[in-house]
């Protein structure tokens, strides 16, 4: 009798609550309401800041490739910040108030819209800086190609496309690819890292384009510095032309290193877990899960710091020289030169 009892309890159960069932037991400080809190609200504030910084940017600027990646870097800095209100919101509620999940959400419709949430925000900024490695390879190695002139319109285009992308995998768990479910401590919803055949599918899937975002942002970035530095010579017109490209391939670079240290330990944790058919270890998941979010919180400071208008400041004979941002680094440029100069002799 008490077996038949156990087993209707646990199909009366919704499916987000099947595997883990709360309420939990668990007081590790990396799962505390403190870290949530600090981690949401210098986020916000971080991203808010920069999303002024960008906005006074576009309005300013008259050059079209400029203006295009302006736009991708704004689509970033919104869905950073719409990622931190909506999951931190959730997190920081259920510290406070300490609601009962099951009660609230005895359908899985919360904890579904939270792992949908976790998955799109967590794709995005990997996608978008794909993108951007994408149209920059374009913009430098193919110039006067009429087709890689991204207009505003096309820009805004490529970010809804990159968006609907993002959602429609965050949406497979909910049509049956995988299942989203009540992680511990309680405070939160994500997909099953399970070697179950659905679960294990996803959990690919999802690891899988991180892993391949970040690989064509790292091939593609490398060849456009490659190519900016052989298209930069002494004359400095020309170099001031290339101010602008340089500006913007810094901050890219930054955005994709910042997106492999946080991104990669998480996405090579969930594969290397339902390849192994390992038991997951819920410390090292949380762990791997703060790291991702400090991608969220460093990318706006990536912009906010690494201008023009930033490095006239702290290096002031750059400012009134009026050179090209290459001469802040003389020497380097000049070595540069020389092995361009080599390479295309040979």
């Amino acid at each position: 009798i008490m077996g038949t009892s156990s087993s209707s309890n646990t199909s009366a159960l919704s499916l987000c609550f099947q595997k883990n069932n709360p309420p939990f037991n668990y007081t590790l400080p990396i799962a505390s309401q403190h870290f949530s809190t600090v981690f949401t609200t210098l986020g916000l504030a971080s991203n808010l800041f920069a999303f002024v910084v960008l906005v006074k940017s576009y309005q300013r600027t008259q050059s079209r490739s400029r203006s295009s990646f302006l736009i991708f870097l704004g689509s970033l800095v919104v869905t950073d910040f719409l990622g931190l209100l909506v999951t931190g919101s959730i997190v920081i509620s259920f510290h406070t108030t300490h609601f009962n999940w099951k009660e609230l959400d005895p359908d899985c419709h919360f904890c579904n819209f939270m792992g949908i949430s976790m998955v799109f925000y967590g794709l995005c900024p990997l996608l978008l800086g794909g993108t951007m490695a994408i149209e920059r390879f374009m913009g430098i190695n193919q110039p006067f190609s009429r087709p890689t002139n991204m207009s505003k319109r096309r820009a805004m285009s490529t970010v809804l496309v990159v968006w609907v992308f993002a959602g429609c995998i965050g949406l497979l768990p909910v049509l049956g690819l995988g299942s989203y479910h009540m992680q511990i401590p309680g405070s939160w919803c994500f997909f099953s890292i399970t070697s179950e055949p659905w679960d294990l599918t996803f959990c690919l899937i999802f690891s899988m384009v991180g892993l391949l975002s970040l690989a064509v942002s790292f091939v593609l970035n490398t060849v456009s510095v490659v190519t900016l530095f052989r298209v930069c010579c002494n004359r400095e017109s020309v170099q001031r032309r290339r101010d602008h490209e340089v500006e913007m391939m810094v901050q890219l670079i930054c955005i994709m290193i910042i997106a492999s240290v946080c991104w990669c330990p998480l996405l090579v944790f969930i594969a290397q877990k339902v390849l192994s058919n390992t038991p997951l270890n819920i410390s090292r998941l949380l762990l791997w899960i703060r790291f991702a979010t400090w991608n969220q919180i460093l990318d706006p400071w990536v912009y906010i710091l690494f201008r023009r208008a930033v490095l006239r400041r702290v290096y002031p004979k750059l400012n009134r020289s009026r050179a090209s941002i290459m001469t802040l680094y003389p020497s380097f440029t000049t070595t540069l030169t020389k092995l361009t100069r080599t390479s295309v002799d040979n």
